[in-house]
């Protein structure tokens, strides 16, 4: 039995009597969470590996340095222990072995979640979600990209609960006559619920609000939020979250006013330039190239292109060389929502499985006022990610799926760049015109494994063996299959009349392997940071190439193609919440994270610009446009 020594209150005059029974009800809570083995080890396992987590985050490792340096910066540690409490003071609501298994199950749940935790935060830098129980459709035939996540270090949070349940099922006699102790769970709940109001109070609310640190009001940055709040809090905050806006939301007349407000404050209304509708009347093509990232673009490794046939477009393209990927947990589908609508994605979840036939002033409704025919082609099934039911809500006149190609080779994720690029040519070429056709690819995706046969690039020992060489090869490989795509497309007379727009949809290599890659030595600049640069290249055959340093994002896509278009500003000015990167004075992006990129006049267009993100979850949540 560990020795405890009685808690004592504070005197209060006149409040003697109520003072003696609370300081008694709470020795009793304590004692019992004390005199309890389990109970005490649940409770330090748990902050142990909260710790653990956030070392991941900051990326200081779980070294001992590194571990009570993130302790150390854990602001409000009483945040820490009272979630802790709070979850395990229920235990005291079980008997007999009900409470063992009780405090077992828990560590194991949250052991497990700070797994998929650090996972997350690896690859998307978000944090695992109830929201994601929507997802588990999207698992098929992505073994290979969650592995490409997992490190051997990751073992420390799972590799007590083996022991543990030895030591239950070898040892049979523990717990067997525990009896409920109801007053040690209502002083421990009241206790926790208490300091949880105050603390809100202190720092949400109070004219102090947000100086030391933010509680219950979500950061832009989710590491901000998770270290803020603490690991468990922070996902026992998720599941309120979950429960309150699971559900349309209804907008008030003062935050229809304040949606119309932020499109007239963002809206620049300059005169048209020499780029108003140059390409009216062409056929336009817009590819997403799965985690195409701008430093491959016009460069060379071990003396070989990388994207030889992008490089050559570049002859006759805008190439804007400062563009930043917007996308939040939904990776490539919200690349889709920003570049098809000009909205940023929902805070919490995935847009496409939440809101999946929300109405929007889209592209492919931009393109048919223009008299377009609108085509949307994907080489997945058409229920995953809910992508055929999101672009048909979009407007597509009519959507393509897996089930219309011959499987005939697969890499990765699903059917290759090389067979999708030769069967959509006949598509492509036999549409009536003029035509919008919108599509992505697949291969050059986590964990980058090109078969052999397809690797053209010879390469230096260095990056053997290693994710960034594999990107290396895999958008090498991607690159190929475009040109060949777009060479037969002149062949059949239809390239000549045709824009071709070609984006990323998100880092990939620095997004899922950014330690793979700081491990390669010796470093060259230009690839050991990409910096969440995406490039953007609008080609013509008959445009003079130019290099534009704007700097923006996939929310500007929209405005700035549907501007060559010809479309008039008027029919998407106040829905777009990009700008026209060829008309504009303005040079900023806002990434996800709330994080603004570029220059702004002040500090209150700068709030205004960071504020879109809110406005948009806000829009999406509400199907602010289908009232439109």
């Amino acid at each position: 039995m560990l020795p405890v020594k009685n808690i004592k209150l504070p005197s209060i005059k006149g409040l003697e009597p109520i003072k003696n029974h609370v300081g008694s009800w709470l020795n009793k809570g304590f004692k019992a969470c004390l005199r309890d083995f389990l109970w005490f080890y649940t409770y330090l396992a748990l902050l142990f590996k909260s710790v653990v987590l956030l070392s991941t985050v900051k990326g200081m490792g779980i070294s001992g340095t590194g571990f009570f340096k993130v302790f150390k910066a854990i602001p409000t540690n009483a945040v820490y222990f009272t979630f802790i409490l709070l979850l395990l003071c229920f235990s005291f609501l079980f008997k007999n072995k009900g409470r063992m298994w009780y405090l077992f199950i828990i560590n194991l749940l949250f052991s497990v979640i700070f797994v998929f935790d650090a996972w997350n935060y690896r690859g998307f830098s978000n944090f695992t979600s109830l929201y994601m129980l929507k997802q588990t459709a999207n698992l098929q035939n992505l073994g290979d990209s969650i592995m490409a996540m997992v490190r051997i270090r990751d073992a420390i949070f799972l590799i007590d609960i083996p022991i543990l349940l030895g030591l239950i099922i070898f040892n049979r006699k523990i717990y067997k006559n525990v009896k409920r102790n109801i007053i040690a769970f209502f002083v421990l709940f009241a206790f926790c619920v208490v300091y949880i109001i105050c603390a809100h109070y202190e720092f949400d609310l109070s004219a102090n609000r947000g100086k030391r640190q933010i509680l219950f009001k979500s950061c832009w940055t989710p590491s901000t939020t998770i270290t803020d709040l603490s690991p468990i809090g922070y996902h026992l905050y998720d599941a309120y979250n979950f429960l309150i806006q699971n559900h349309k939301l209804s907008l008030s007349a003062k935050d229809t006013s304040d949606i119309k407000q932020w499109y007239s404050d963002k809206n620049e209304n300059l005169p048209d330039n020499q780029y108003k509708g140059i390409f009216k009347g062409k056929n336009l093509i817009m590819i997403q190239v799965e985690s195409l990232e701008n430093f491959y673009v016009n460069q060379k490794v071990d003396g070989q292109e990388i994207t030889p046939n992008l490089n050559r477009l570049l002859t006759n393209s805008f190439y804007f060389t400062n563009f930043y990927e917007q996308v939040n947990t939904g990776t490539s589908s919200d690349a889709e929502l920003l570049s098809n609508t000009s909205v940023y994605p929902v805070r919490d979840g995935t847009t496409y499985f939440r809101f999946p036939n929300n109405k929007y002033n889209s592209m492919p409704i931009l393109m048919k006022q223009l008299g377009y025919s609108t085509l949307a082609i994907h080489p997945d099934k058409g229920a995953y990610w809910n992508w055929e039911t999101v672009l048909t809500a979009f407007g597509y006149d009519k959507c393509i799926d897996a089930s219309a190609f011959k499987q005939d080779e697969t890499i990765g994720l699903g059917l290759s760049d090389g067979s999708f690029l030769r069967q959509i040519e006949p598509i492509i070429k036999n549409q009536k015109q003029p035509f919008y056709t919108y599509f992505i690819t697949l291969t050059n995706h986590t964990p980058f494994n090109l078969p052999k046969k397809y690797q053209e690039l010879t390469l230096e020992s260095k990056f053997q063996n290693t994710k960034l060489g594999g990107s290396f090869q895999t958008v090498h490989y991607t690159d190929k299959q475009i040109g060949l795509l777009l060479d037969k497309l002149k062949e059949d007379g239809v390239l000549q009349n045709t824009v071709v727009v070609i984006y990323g949809d998100h880092s990939g290599v620095h997004k899922f392997a950014a330690d793979d890659v700081s491990k390669i030595k010796p470093v060259d600049d230009w690839w050991v940071d990409n910096k969440k640069h995406v490039p953007l290249i609008i080609y013509n055959s008959n445009l003079t190439g130019r290099q534009i340093d704007t700097i923006g994002g996939e929310v500007d896509i929209l405005p700035t193609v549907a501007y060559l278009m010809g479309s008039d500003e008027n029919n998407y000015k106040d829905t777009a919440m990009g700008r026209n990167l060829l008309n504009t004075n303005k040079n900023f992006a806002v990434l996800v994270d709330g994080t603004y990129v570029g220059n702004a006049p002040s500090d209150k267009e700068k709030q205004h610009d960071i504020n879109g993100l809110a406005v948009a979850d806000k829009i999406i949540r509400s199907d602010y446009f289908s009232n439109k």
